[in-house]
């Protein structure tokens, strides 16, 4: 999967793959200064998990529908020539039977090594990954990941200097996917949009006991950051966009309490008419509300005034740490 290298001079080109419980995702980029600058950004919704919850297991016309956006990702690395790249996959595969089977079907029909990595790393790549929207005069954050599959919460300080520190994490078993599937696409009418809030603030209530961090949240240095399709589509959708643009989304502010109101309103549509929505579209109307009731289970606990979204997470992660990792190994020859 990794070309020869670069001719001297010209930096390499790196590559992370972020395949989840419902998006696969690709970033191809060279470094520049202390970050790097894409060259090519690719992202489907596969639906990798649907029906996991059920069976245990990853489906045929799922794993057929990731093989084939997976086909598209290593033509797009073969033709940038990438030459240090990272494949990632998370929740679905974390819980599949059939699992290592599936990596397998991939690596002999795509050429791709998928890694399957912990909850932990997961949610370390993701702060990783949105590191340079945590900014002073905060000293401390919680960011949260809403997936498919799983949602991670961290709770990290911010020494400065673009540096950050974990200082607790957890990961929640729920996410967009299996959450719709358990609950329905979701409404407010028939009380299935606050099940699912019921249901998430269970698992999340332990945390909070343990960190109190709707206390430390009054002190204004506490900064929340979310980092998914659900805060990215509400973003979107709050900014009125005519269409998805991500240097409109990436690093925005949004009000947390009017990013609510919005949820409500969406809970109170039907599929039909949320994927009417250029931002939303049919291939997340059945989803949003589900990721939008993890959302208001998280802003329950933590009412922060505002919310900063990110367009950013694992997958600018891992090529951090891929340069990070170059960067030192020539340093050591």
């Amino acid at each position: 999967m990794a070309a020869g290298m670069p001719s001297q001079g010209i930096a390499p080109v790196f590559a992370a793959l972020d395949l989840g419980t419902n998006n696969c995702r690709l970033l191809i980029a060279r470094p520049h200064r202390d970050g790097f600058r894409v060259i090519e950004a690719f992202s489907r919704i596969v639906r990798l998990g649907e029906g996991l919850s059920a069976s245990g297991r990853l489906s045929d016309a799922a794993m057929a529908r990731t093989i084939d956006a997976l086909k598209i990702c290593s033509e797009k690395m073969a033709r940038r020539g990438v030459a240090v790249a990272r494949a990632v996959a998370t929740e679905a595969c974390r819980r599949a039977g059939n699992g290592a089977e599936f990596l397998h079907e991939v690596k002999v029909a795509t050429g791709i090594q998928l890694d399957i990595i912990s909850t932990a790393e997961e949610a370390r790549l993701a702060l990783t990954g949105c590191a340079p929207l945590l900014e002073p005069p905060h000293r401390e954050a919680i960011v949260f990941d809403i997936g498919g599959g799983s949602t991670e919460i961290l709770w990290a300080r911010l020494p400065g200097g673009g540096r950050t520190e974990v200082i607790d994490w957890i990961s929640l078993p729920y996410g967009v996917v299996n959450l719709t599937e358990r609950f329905g696409p979701g409404d407010r009418d028939s009380g299935s949009y606050e099940r699912m809030i019921d249901e998430v603030s269970a698992v999340l209530r332990p945390f909070e006991e343990k960190h109190r961090l709707s206390e430390k949240l009054k002190s204004g240095a506490v900064q929340v950051l979310g980092t998914s399709g659900t805060v990215t589509t509400l973003a979107g959708v709050l900014l009125g966009l005519p269409r998805y643009e991500r240097r409109h989304v990436d690093g925005c502010w949004l009000d947390f309490p009017t990013v609510i109101e919005q949820s409500h309103k969406l809970a109170e549509q039907s599929v039909p008419e949320r994927a009417q929505h250029p931002c939303i579209g049919e291939e997340r109307a059945d989803l949003v509300v589900a990721g939008c009731a993890i959302l208001e289970s998280l802003y329950r606990f933590w009412p922060a005034t505002r919310l900063r979204v990110a367009d950013r997470g694992v997958r600018e992660g891992v090529l951090v740490e891929l340069m990070r990792q170059s960067r030192h190994s020539r340093g050591r020859r």
